[in-house]
């Protein structure tokens, strides 16, 4: 099931999703899966007049972009690095093989996680490298830590998997973007879709940090909106080994389903909670979780048990994760991926419209290029989109994650969630 919601909001008053979107995302959801049709978009506001555009200069370019990378390579979070990093290196090459006149350098640094502060690190390492953007954090946790770091230097940040519900409101300089939808959306699909599937009561365990306690409660206000309660919640902080507490709180309370926000710390709580007698076909996991466990479980311990995640079908991308595999072969998961190549074409062509390099200019013409002031040509890859800018022409780039259209938070207007099934070889498979 994918469902597709637009929002948007002013970005001067930063203000949270709409109540508008979350009606669209509850609409399409109930249609899809009561219909079996394909639902269409929900726009809540119509794009900015053509006339705010800026100007776009013709003529060739001669243009060097520096992009940082700040992704996980090490932490709890480690497992949606590599195909954040193989995309973004993708990117790059497709960028430079284009040869229209900007070449794009590209430096990775680690992430880590909230255990340890690495990220200030190597956010201090990029800067000092005058790199024009950033593209990560993974985790919205470690953005709020770098954001002020960033944003203050002048640099754009855009985040390829940030969710976190706040981040919609930071005071950021206008310097923030993120191609990830925000957890009301994901929560809001995740909340119907237990509901649906026929479940009255549902415990949630979920980690203990903005992440974990927003996309909870959008999970319980939409299951509890469709007509379920919820009966049980349990927290955890990061860097916890063992839930027997959280695992026994929840189950004392005998719930139809069990869903679990959290990251590779599922790898813990799954077998734990299955072994206590719960059924693993009733467990519901997130876009932190929804990991390969072939050989982290037993054939089949949580053979039907669904997950969310936003992002296309990659099966509709013809030969990207091939392509990915050419740079990383030893990729299993493309999670994220295409938000992460979509936040390096993004850099490129903003820059490519501004004619400049810097991040504040970068930053002036996402927005626009992102299709926002719904003027502009239709553009789906790097080299399609420069060569109309390169005429003077606005562009509206949808990239591999999708419609992006950014609103004034720096959010994508636009939002495609995926279902999936675990099979019994404990894999996830996209059943819609």
């Amino acid at each position: 099931m994918s469902v597709f919601a637009k929002a948007s909001a002013k970005r001067s008053a930063r203000a949270a999703w709409t109540g508008l979107a979350i009606v669209g995302v509850s609409t399409l959801l109930l249609t899809a899966c009561t219909s079996g049709g394909t639902p269409s978009s929900t726009e809540s506001e119509k794009p900015a007049d053509s006339g705010d555009a800026l100007q776009v200069e013709a003529g060739d370019r001669d243009l060097t972009l520096k992009v940082g990378q700040i992704a996980p390579q090490s932490g709890t979070l480690a497992v949606l690095g590599p195909p954040q990093i193989a995309a973004a290196q993708l990117a790059v090459n497709d960028i430079n093989a284009a040869d229209l006149g900007i070449n794009v350098e590209l430096t990775l640094r680690d992430e880590g996680d909230s255990t340890v502060d690495v990220a200030t690190g190597s956010v201090t390492d990029l800067l000092s490298q005058d790199v024009a953007a950033i593209s990560g954090a993974a985790a919205s946790a470690t953005t709020r830590n770098i954001y002020e770091q960033v944003t203050s230097a002048g640099v754009v940040l855009m985040s390829p998997s940030n969710t976190g519900l706040d981040l919609s409101s930071i005071n950021d300089n206008g310097l923030y973007f993120r191609t990830a939808p925000s957890d009301l959306l994901q929560g809001e699909v995740l909340g119907n879709l237990v509901a649906e599937d026929g479940n009255s009561t549902l415990g949630i365990i979920y980690q203990n940090d903005a992440y974990g306690t927003g996309f909870a409660d959008a999970t319980k206000k939409a299951f509890e909106g469709a007509g379920g309660e919820v009966v049980a919640e349990s927290s955890f902080n990061t860097g916890d080994t063992n839930f027997s507490t959280q695992i026994g709180d929840v189950t004392a309370q005998n719930p139809d389903a069990i869903v679990i926000i959290s990251f590779d710390e599922a790898k813990v709580i799954i077998p734990d909670l299955v072994g206590s007698g719960f059924p693993g076909d009733k467990i519901y996991l997130t876009d932190g979780n929804r990991l390969d466990y072939s050989k982290d479980f037993a054939p089949g311990l949580i053979k039907g048990a669904k997950a969310t995640t936003p992002g296309l079908d990659l099966a509709s991308l013809g030969d990207f994760t091939d392509r990915l595999k050419e740079i990383d072969p030893s990729l299993t998961d493309f999670t994220y991926a295409a938000e992460s190549y979509d936040n390096i074409v993004l850099f490129a062509l903003a820059a490519y419209a501004a004619n400049k390099t810097d991040g504040q200019s970068i930053a002036d013409y996402l927005t626009q290029i992102s299709g926002s002031t719904g003027d502009g040509e239709k553009v789906t890859d790097f080299a399609d989109g420069a060569k109309a800018l390169a005429e003077g022409k606005q562009i509206d780039y949808d990239g591999l994650s999708g419609p992006i259209s950014f609103d004034e938070n720096g959010d994508p207007q636009g939002a495609t969630i995926g279902i999936y099934e675990y099979n019994d070889q404990n894999v996830s498979e996209r059943i819609n």
